[in-house]
């Protein structure tokens, strides 16, 4: 039997390991990110974005391959809530959760409810059969494409991943409700052998993945910054420490011997997950920490003479116009290195998909017609928000940023586009509601 993994556009990590443990099992595997396949074998489509539901190539795809005789099984981020993907793209089953094991099961017995983790149309409707439980993070090596090189993903060929699972609880994130509360750590050596065979399929560099990185070694409650910092040491060696990378990181897991391994062993940044400059919005994100605790991650990580970049969410429902002054004054104070904004999407499975559902449009920023300084550009009041804030960022990075009209322009498409992305998303979560 031959099998397609199909991840369209990009090599996602998760792709590569379901491919990689279908090949171990025996079978003819091809990964690919075109949506291409020849009819009659098997399809495992990994999507990693809610928008991928709505994608009509997607759909189509499948349609059409179901039709000359193929099986299509969907899988990765999307799978949170099957009863959308069955009802959207109509594959032949989902595998929910973390995949490996539904993967493994479907290909040798087939559609069937004593599969844990699926869930699949019957006769009667959706059929789910129940959670499959946590997969080993022991396993063989991902299925690395020969091309691999060609891929960047925040500068990275690829992203690796060394544990499963955050002890956070951001209302916006996927990962913790994925992968669970505990941390889950792969064994060293199965990392290193794994940062080899990328390298030595042509990987130019490599980043940690898992959500935050330190939570490498995390047991009992506490932070094992000797096993991040072994990690790190040890990935450059087979490296180099200019090629990789570990930017995701919480503000409430550092310390001097993370922010030291961080500098001596990658490329010398930080990416914090700030969000918002408003402690409550933050308690509403349920990020875990306050405005001032993020100021002072970000004066450690300067005193360590690393580069700091930060994420911010704009128009979170029911953030006022007075929390989002509080963000403006928060980017101002710490000057960062780079910023990342974005509009609040609510992705399904997730508590802010709940409070999306549960506030009135009026109340929405990303449904709420803007009435001030750009209300000829005829914005929502979240796109409005996160154009102003991406030209108030460039004021305080480093160096000479001078907002050109190219730069206006792109600007407004980038928050034109989140918005409507948005907007999508939140009428899907209506519909299934």
């Amino acid at each position: 039997m031959k099998i397609f993994v199909i991840s369209p556009g990009m090599y996602t990590y998760g792709a590569m390991v379901i491919a990689g443990i279908v090949r171990d099992a025996g079978y003819e595997v091809t990964l690919t990110r075109t949506l291409e396949a020849p009819p009659g074998d098997t399809v495992f489509l990994s999507l990693y974005s809610t928008q991928n539901l709505m994608d009509e190539r997607v759909r189509s795809f499948i349609s059409e391959y179901r039709r000359t005789g193929g099986r299509v099984y969907v899988g990765g981020p999307v799978s949170a809530v099957p009863e959308m993907v069955l009802g959207e793209l109509a594959p032949d089953a989902v595998i929910c959760g973390e995949g490996e094991a539904g993967a493994q099961a479907l290909l040798r017995d087939g559609i069937s409810a004593a599969v844990p983790g699926i869930a699949f149309t019957g006769p009667d409707g959706i059929v789910f059969s129940g959670p499959a439980p946590p997969c080993p993070v022991s396993r063989p090596l991902p299925f690395i494409p020969s091309d691999i090189a060609m891929q960047d993903v925040r500068g990275a060929s690829a992203y690796i991943e060394t544990q499963r699972g955050c002890i956070g609880a951001c209302t916006f994130c996927q990962v913790p409700r994925f992968f669970g509360r505990d941390i889950r750590s792969r064994p060293l050596d199965e990392i290193l052998a794994e940062v080899q065979a990328f390298k030595d399929a042509g990987a130019t560099r490599l980043s940690v993945s898992g959500g935050t990185g330190s939570l490498y070694g995390y047991a009992d409650g506490k932070l094992n910054d000797e096993a991040f910092a072994d990690l790190l040491r040890e990935m450059a060696e087979i490296m180099g420490p200019k090629n990789v990378s570990s930017p995701d990181i919480r503000v409430d897991c550092i310390s001097d011997t993370v922010l030291d391994a961080i500098r001596d062993y990658t490329i010398g940044w930080v990416f914090f997950g700030l969000e918002s400059g408003s402690d409550r919005v933050l308690r509403l994100m349920g990020k875990g920490a306050t405005a001032a605790q993020a100021g002072e991650a970000i004066d450690a990580c300067r005193t360590h003479g690393l580069h700091v970049a930060g994420s911010f969410i704009v128009g979170y429902p029911t953030e006022t116009a007075a929390e989002y002054e509080e963000t403006k004054e928060f980017i101002a104070q710490y000057a960062l290195d780079d910023v990342f904004i974005s509009i609040a999407e609510p992705i399904p499975g997730t508590p802010l998909a709940d409070l999306a559902l549960r506030t009135p449009d009026a109340d929405n920023p990303a449904f709420a017609a803007h009435t001030g300084e750009y209300k000829s550009l005829h914005l929502t009041e979240a796109e409005a928000r996160s154009f102003d804030l991406l030209m108030h960022a460039d004021m305080f990075k480093p160096g000479l940023h001078v907002v050109t009209d190219q730069i206006f322009n792109a600007y407004l498409a980038e928050v034109r586009k989140d918005g409507e992305t948005v907007r999508k998303a939140t009428d899907l979560l209506r519909r299934y509601a």
